[in-house]
């Protein structure tokens, strides 16, 4: 089985936007985050993108156009030389109460089941302290990234640090071993 690393999209990937992407108009790639995904493509590492999109279940977009967002995302990943091998989206508003939704950690059990990953030697890189939660919750480390809110949400646990912290998503890589025993 091999390691993951769990992205979370907006914040990590791609810009966050206050009212939601709506569109692919919305969609503005953080500077550094192309590259990092170039990098780290070329190792054993499964890459999977794992996103809450709320906006889904509050009735702001269809769930069809979310997927098709996502898919946009992997294309131009894949076309600027990254790869992605898989993508979930929880479609929950945060009062539903799923079990996808993160805090919780089911699209990353869910990924661990699809794609056999070992979740012990696996990684979640977020912008938000959720994606920290589930991280620690499915056993996995977690790494929380400034771009996006993740500034802002460091503050408030700057204090209790039970997880990893980098400037964006390139740095993150970084931390996750020296780049000869990444690549291939």
């Amino acid at each position: 089985m091999r390691p993951a690393i769990f992205l979370d999209r907006d914040g990590v990937i791609i810009e966050n936007c206050e009212a939601y992407v709506r569109s692919w108009d919305d969609v503005s790639f953080i500077p550094a985050a192309l590259e990092a995904l170039r990098a780290v493509s070329r190792s054993d590492w499964a890459i999977v993108i794992a996103t809450n999109q709320a906006a889904v279940g509050k009735g702001i977009i269809t769930l069809e156009l979310a997927h098709q967002i996502n898919q946009r995302v992997v294309t131009e990943v894949v076309r600027c030389g990254g790869r992605i091998d898989a993508a979930y989206l929880c479609p929950h508003r945060p009062d539903e109460c799923c079990d996808c939704r993160k805090p919780k950690p089911g699209m990353l059990l869910r990924a661990a089941h699809d794609l056999g990953l070992d979740l012990s030697r696996s990684v979640m890189i977020g912008d938000a302290i959720t994606d920290m939660e589930a991280a620690r919750a499915a056993g996995v480390r977690g790494i929380l990234v400034m771009t996006g809110r993740g500034l802002s949400e460091w503050c408030a646990f700057a204090d209790t640090p039970w997880f990893d912290v980098a400037d964006d998503l390139a740095c993150a890589v970084e931390l996750l071993a020296p780049i000869e025993r990444i690549v291939r």
